[in-house]
This record gives structure tokens, C-alpha cells and sequence, in this order.
């Protein structure tokens, strides 16, 4: 999947919405001074950002199983512990933080199960555990209309509505099959607005996930075809603000 890419190519896809996300997720965590708190899957540093700012970065460790992003994000926020490691497999010790997050990374997990019980064992017990994910199956993510138009030329194509709690309720069954409890679900929502066309479709030529990885294997008609599908479903009044919304879990560990 395609998030072996720069630090820039992520930013330029996905920063303008994770950013604003990040101050809402760790809002809705309710992670204060005085806590110590893991980002698990911290791509280029979004959320690990906000907790600095919240906590000061002795508090707080990250973790990404991509190599650019581990860089990007070391060269962003110095003075932070940040590792290479997956979700599932933590190079932390047991009940080490008060609050492990993972934004935008469930649904990405090799066994989103497994990453959330670890994500609980490095958490004290009592400690919060919190994840969000885009509303894809839902059609509110920040994707939808590149989705619909996919869809629409080709109906057999994967998108993202089938990942893991991409659909309502789906990442609190998640949680309690990790064995959180006191599970709480909540919606997030953010903007990011486009000043052009060529804003809005230039991130997805730049191979990022499945949406990059889709573009990537068309040929050049496909690919000039699905620009002008997009461009259909978008109109032609500029510039335009596109809303996205998260499923949000909190949940306490045992």
C-alpha cells in the first residue's frame, strides 16, 4: 500500500485535513498536562504535534512502520522519542502510557485487533486508548468524491468503504473485541478548503495509499479520464471547501 512515499507527497494529501484533525481527536481523548501519551502510526507527525504542544515532548513517544515518515517526523518534532515499529508489535513495556492513541491508522492495521490490544498493553491500567477513522463507508470521508468517481468508470474497483472501522459502530466492535471497556463513539468533523482544480487532484497523482496506489495503476487515457470525472462531480465554482468526518473510539483499559 502506498505510504512508502515523502513526507511531502503525505502532507500534500492528507496534511490540510489530519492537522485539524488532530486538535479535535486529542480533544476528545482528553489528553491534558501531566499525562504521558503514545501516537501509534504517527506518519509525518500530525497528532504527535498537538500532544508536544499539550504535554512537552519528554511525555510523549511515537511510532510508524514507514521509514520517511519516522525521518519526517524526528526532523519535525526533535527532542520526541519516535520509533519504527507496527502496531501490532510495540517496543514498549507494559502500562508505560496514560493515553495511546491512533489516528487514521486502524484501518490500516495488518489486524487492527491485535494493534488495538497492544496499543492497550502499553497503557496503564485505568489508562485511555482512543482511535478515529474516516467515515468511507459512510461516503463522508475526505476521499468521496475521488471514490465516486472511480466507482462510476469502473463499478468492480476496491475503494476504502470496506476497511476496518470505516463504517458506524465498526471501531467500537473493535475496541470491545480488544477488551476495552467504557467504550464511548463519537463523529469528528474537520474542512480543508481548495483554492483550484489542480489543488484538489494533484495529491492523488502522488501515489499515497489506495487512492495514490488506484491513480498510479491506470494508464494515461484512465487516469485523463478519471481527472475529468472529478472535475464533473466537483463543478467549476472555486475555490471550495470539502467537510470530512472521523469515527472516533475512547475506551479505558482494564
Amino acid at each position: 500500500m502506498g505510504f512508502d512515499v515523502g513526507a511531502d507527497a503525505y502532507g500534500r494529501f492528507m496534511g490540510r485535513f489530519a492537522e485539524p484533525l488532530a486538535v479535535r481527536f486529542a480533544d476528545a481523548a482528553g489528553v491534558a498536562p501531566g499525562l504521558r501519551a503514545l501516537d501509534v502510526g504517527c506518519g509525518t507527525g500530525a497528532l504527535t504535534a498537538e500532544l508536544v504542544a499539550r504535554l512537552g515532548p519528554e511525555a510523549v513517544s511515537a511510532v510508524d512502520p514507514s521509514a520517511p515518515f519516522v525521518e519526517a517526523a524526528r526532523a519535525r518534532l526533535p527532542g520526541v522519542e519516535i520509533r519504527r515499529a507496527t502496531a501490532e508489535r510495540l517496543p514498549f513495556p507494559d502500562g508505560g502510557f496514560d493515553v495511546t492513541l491512533a489516528q487514521l491508522v486502524v484501518h490500516f492495521m495488518t489486524d487492527p485487533v491485535a494493534g488495538l490490544r497492544e496499543m492497550a498493553r502499553v497503557t496503564r491500567p485505568g489508562g485511555v486508548v482512543a482511535a478515529c477513522v474516516w467515515d468511507h463507508a459512510g461516503g463522508r470521508g475526505p476521499l468521496t468524491v475521488f471514490w465516486e468517481a472511480v466507482r462510476a468508470l469502473d463499478p468492480g474497483a476496491h475503494d476504502e468503504s470496506g476497511l476496518a472501522g470505516t463504517r458506524e459502530g465498526g471501531l467500537a466492535e473493535l475496541f470491545a473485541a480488544a477488551g476495552l471497556r467504557d467504550v464511548r463513539s463519537s463523529t469528528l468533523t474537520v474542512r480543508a478548503s481548495f483554492a483550484s482544480f489542480e489543488q484538489w487532484w494533484e495529491p492523488y497523482t502522488l501515489g499515497v495509499g489506495p487512492a495514490g496506489d488506484h491513480v498510479q495503476a491506470l494508464d494515461a487515457a484512465g487516469r485523463a479520464a478519471l481527472r475529468d470525472r472529478c472535475a464533473s462531480l466537483l463543478g467549476d465554482r472555486w475555490p471550495v471547501e470539502v467537510d470530512a468526518s472521523a469515527w472516533t473510539a475512547v475506551g479505558r483499559t482494564r
